[in-house]
């Protein structure tokens, strides 16, 4: 920006000459804290509207982890033959 002359700003919308409210600053330094300020907001609002997808996403990785934990334990208990299994079909009742 070569636009380095101060202006007035005033943040009373009320009454704009009022000394109190108003600063003067370059151009080009409010029209970098305009951007910084659309930036942040921005940012906060794609933050706020993905936190249901944030949750879906923690929900599934703690399900998905104990399937594994489920699925490790399985695969101990297949391993050691002690695995409990169906009973011996009887010969009596056998068709």
């Amino acid at each position: 920006m070569a636009n380095r002359h101060s202006v007035t700003v005033s943040v009373n919308p009320f009454n704009p000459a009022d000394p109190v409210f108003s600063f003067n600053i370059p151009v080009f330094w409010l029209l970098f804290a305009c951007v910084a300020l659309g930036v942040l907001i921005g940012g906060i609002a794609s933050w706020a509207k993905q936190g249901r997808y944030r949750k879906e996403a923690r929900l599934k990785r703690r399900e998905a982890d104990q399937l594994k934990h489920e699925a490790e334990r399985l695969k101990q208990v297949a391993q050691s033959g002690s695995a409990p299994g169906l009973p011996a079909p009887d010969q009596k009742k056998a068709a």
